[in-house]
């Protein structure tokens, strides 16, 4: 909570072949908490007048189906109705086989285009990837940069965040966790940190730290960064911030961020971690946990059950209850 001292802490095992023990300053995958950060990209080059909200995506990238009627604001807040292509049985399939598989963004795209879409653009919410892969593709273009520059130039540095990048093949920053998975052909639990996270790229590729995730929870919820600048301007904050229902009960969706029962920010999963980065504004109060392992237990998705159970009081106050919306996760999007 903002003004007392922060409780950082790690627990268990890094890499439970050498059992190196887990340490605070550890790099690890964050998965779908990258989304917050593509979209904030897009929402920098809709402050800065070049991209429009309402505008549909075919204005600025060819080749979406339906893109005349898909806008740039139905991709971030998740109500386009293009198929996810993790949702694709062929493609899980050949992931599985082959973890260490590179992917392009536009491999990823045409795996959604060959299925229709699952509905009307804006006729409901539905989580989906592709519509993050759109968005990073459209930073791309309008930006001139690739997508790990213009991030590194216009947010993580602006924000102080050292240990953050979006990596441009199966690289991991050091010292990084491991991550285990028992997404394998046969089940058996494996350490999946050097497995290519190209397949979730602008939706799901990022590396950060507990540190970092910290610092970036605050600014992406307030729209100011550590320094007072502003990260976006108050209107398109406001914008980002609101939130719609998508249907599932304590949930609201926004442009790339979500509220979970009062708790703004996003959660992420992919094989081998979890990450729930949240701030509770009235509280001022900041949590982010990092699971290395996506191995449900008994009770479910660990890192929700981390959040659940914590004792402290300001948990407790605003009844915490958090629901994933349905993150990248192969295992669950089966």
């Amino acid at each position: 909570m903002d003004g007392d001292d922060d409780y950082v802490r790690a627990f268990g095992t890094s890499d439970k072949t050498t059992g190196t023990p887990v340490k605070t300053d550890m790099h690890t995958r964050i998965g779908s908490v990258t989304k917050p950060f593509t979209v904030t990209g897009v929402l920098q080059l809709v402050d800065d007048g070049k991209v429009r909200l309402d505008a549909p995506i075919s204005t600025y990238l060819d080749g979406v189906p339906g893109g005349d009627r898909i806008t740039v604001r139905q991709l971030a807040d998740m109500r386009s109705g293009l198929y996810n292509y993790t949702e694709d049985p062929r493609w899980l399939a050949v992931f599985k086989a082959d973890p260490y598989r590179a992917w392009t963004p536009q491999q990823l795209l045409d795996i959604a285009f060959r299925h229709p879409a699952k509905f009307p653009p804006g006729a409901r919410w539905e989580y989906s990837n592709t519509n993050t892969v759109l968005l990073g593709l459209l930073v791309e273009k309008i930006s001139g940069q690739p997508l790990h520059t213009y991030l590194q130039q216009h947010v993580f540095a602006p924000a102080g965040m050292d240990a953050t990048s979006l990596p441009t093949g199966a690289e991991i920053t050091g010292p990084y966790v491991h991550g285990h998975t028992n997404f394998t052909p046969d089940g058996a639990t494996v350490d999946a940190s050097g497995w290519d996270p190209s397949w979730g790229w602008a939706a799901g590729a990022m590396i950060s730290t507990i540190d970092d995730l910290h610092t970036w929870v605050p600014a992406m919820v307030s729209g100011r960064l550590p320094d007072g600048d502003r990260l976006l301007g108050p209107a398109v904050q406001a914008q980002r911030l609101r939130m719609l229902p998508p249907g599932h009960p304590g949930l609201g969706y926004g442009l790339g961020i979500a509220d979970f029962a009062g708790w703004i920010g996003h959660n992420g999963e992919l094989p081998g971690y979890e990450t729930i980065a949240v701030r509770l504004p009235q509280d001022r109060a900041t949590l982010v946990i990092v699971v290395n392992s996506d191995i449900d237990g008994k009770f479910g998705n660990l890192s929700s059950l981390i959040a659940n159970r914590l004792p402290w009081s300001f948990l407790a106050h605003a009844g915490l209850t958090i629901h994933p919306p349905h993150p990248p996760n192969l295992r669950k999007d089966q």
